[in-house]
């Protein structure tokens, strides 16, 4: 079984910055993308970042630019720096855990609240 652990969201004003953080552990496979969706309240989850173990990266175009996501394959954890942050950020962050980018999601962490005031 494998297990996502998020962590780093939290209440913060419009322009700063936030990381999260996300420790994955049990049966992972070598090869692998790691990511974070975010769903805000009545809309549906959406992906906001991938990265494979190989060092491809997507992002959505709403966040480019602003956010950057990066991953410690030795400590299979993956981050997401978020700056310039704006109201329309604010959701609940998924960690997410897949075989490829074009995959289904395998695995989802619990989901960690940013809010962003404006």
């Amino acid at each position: 079984q494998v297990q996502l652990v998020e962590s780093g969201g939290g209440l913060v004003q419009a322009g700063g910055s936030l990381r999260l953080s996300c420790a994955a552990s049990g049966s992972i496979f070598s090869r692998n993308v790691m990511g974070w969706y975010r769903q805000a309240p009545g809309k549906q989850r959406v992906l906001v970042a991938h990265i494979s173990s190989g060092g491809s990266i997507g992002y959505a175009d709403s966040v480019k630019g602003r956010f950057t996501i990066s991953r410690d394959n030795a400590k299979n954890t993956v981050y997401l720096q978020m700056n310039s942050l704006k109201s329309e950020d604010t959701a609940v962050y998924y960690c997410a855990l897949g075989t490829t980018m074009s995959s289904r999601v395998s695995y989802w962490g619990q989901g960690t609240q940013v809010t962003v005031s404006s």
